[in-house]
């Protein structure tokens, strides 16, 4: 029976313990001679992939072509994951693409598939009237739900350890998971690791593919004004690079200017003058995080159970000031005792999130996209209360 689209997807376990990667396969096969192609971006890597992505996107549509970005998770809103042309496709559109997709995958494939797989292919139905598609990977590469259709470009961001438990334990492991996602022309971003270029260049020589590499970050006098304009760290203005030879390698003319529109929100975001919130969530974020940070703040945090919280509050704790533990609502959250215990440990003072802001203090709200969904509807709340 065919659900109304928001019903459907509460349905389905956002989590799956083991996952047939053969299914979205079969399912792809089953959609693709029903709709149009976009030329695509495949964008894989442990960190950076939905602001490099959203940017790669924004540019090209600001140079006037027809573009489509598919990134997850989302913060607040599913739409968020589904940006066109500038904006988050409207409920009645995505109402719309679930309409014709179900049908086409029929009800037995349809309740099969994953959130994530069945959400995959929702984009390739909504983004078919696009010129340019980018697709963010969700988990992995070579297995990921987004890495069945043809590609133009594959970028690769900086890969580094996390979801082991998926992906592998060693670098080399997870590299090679996510690099065998690469197809006809790649860019590899600069990475922390030197295990990964040798084994992209092994892959890309395997796979018959043309490797670009970002050799070291470019002094670019009009991109660090834009960046001192937008209160981007570092990280971004390196993203911004990867973004900009993306699209020279896909021959799509872009002005830079155009990033001064580009809203990233969720990295590094400025949501007011003493509030920051990013939804990174592993060592390589926060060292991104602690380059980018100007002034000691107080942080508000919370870590999933599969994340080596300890090591990312070590990398903060020369730029926090304390810790306030925000609770959040997901069965994959840490307990509060965990937490507590790394930061005893690392001596960071600490409380819990007593919904109170102090004038005067600097805070970042950091830890997963969780955690940043948790504080916006606090936020949201204190307003209404005022109100």
């Amino acid at each position: 029976m065919l659900l109304p689209f928001w019903r459907f997807l509460e349905e389905k376990p956002l989590y799956y313990k083991e996952i047939d990667h053969t299914r979205i396969a079969r399912a792809y096969a089953i959609l693709k001679p029903h709709i149009r192609h976009p030329q695509t971006v495949h964008l894989v890597g442990t960190n950076a992939k939905g602001s490099t992505g959203r940017m790669v996107a924004h540019l090209a549509y600001k140079s006037g072509k027809r573009v489509g970005h598919y990134s997850s998770p989302h913060i607040v809103r599913f739409n968020e994951r589904l940006w066109r042309n500038g904006e988050e496709c409207s409920n009645e559109e995505i109402e719309q693409a679930h309409q014709r997709l179900f049908p086409l995958l029929g009800e037995e494939m349809s309740e099969a598939l994953s959130y994530f797989e069945y959400t995959t292919l929702l984009a390739f139905v909504l983004f078919e009237s696009c010129d340019l598609m980018v697709l963010e990977a969700g988990l992995g590469g070579e297995f990921d739900a987004t890495n069945v259709c043809d590609k133009a470009l594959s970028i690769i961001t900086p890969i580094a350890i996390d979801h082991q438990a998926f992906l592998g334990e060693s670098i080399e492991e997870i590299a090679t998971t996510k690099l065998r996602s690469i197809q006809k022309e790649a860019l590899l971003a600069r990475q922390p690791y030197k295990e990964v270029l040798p084994i992209a260049q092994a892959i890309a020589k395997e796979r018959g593919a043309v490797l670009h590499t970002i050799k070291g970050s470019k002094s670019n006098a009009q991109l660090e004004k834009i960046a001192s304009q937008k209160g981007w760290g570092g990280y971004l203005v390196e993203n911004a690079f990867v973004a900009l030879k993306a699209l020279e390698i896909l021959s799509i003319p872009v002005q830079m200017e155009h990033l001064l529109a580009l809203e990233l929100f969720g990295r590094f975001y400025p949501l007011s003058e003493n509030i920051h919130i990013d939804v990174g969530h592993n060592p390589l974020a926060s060292q991104a995080i602690v380059e980018a940070l100007q002034k000691e703040v107080v942080l508000i945090y919370n870590s999933l159970d599969d994340k080596d919280y300890k090591e990312v509050l070590r990398l903060l704790k020369p730029k926090i000031k304390r810790v306030e533990i925000l609770p959040i609502q997901t069965q994959r959250a840490s307990t509060q005792e965990e937490i507590v215990r790394a930061l005893e440990q690392l001596a960071i003072p600490y409380s819990t999130f007593q919904g109170k802001l102090e004038e005067g203090e600097h805070y970042l709200v950091f830890g997963s996209f969780y955690v940043v969904e948790a504080f916006l509807r606090w936020r949201e709340n204190q307003t209404k209360e005022e109100e």
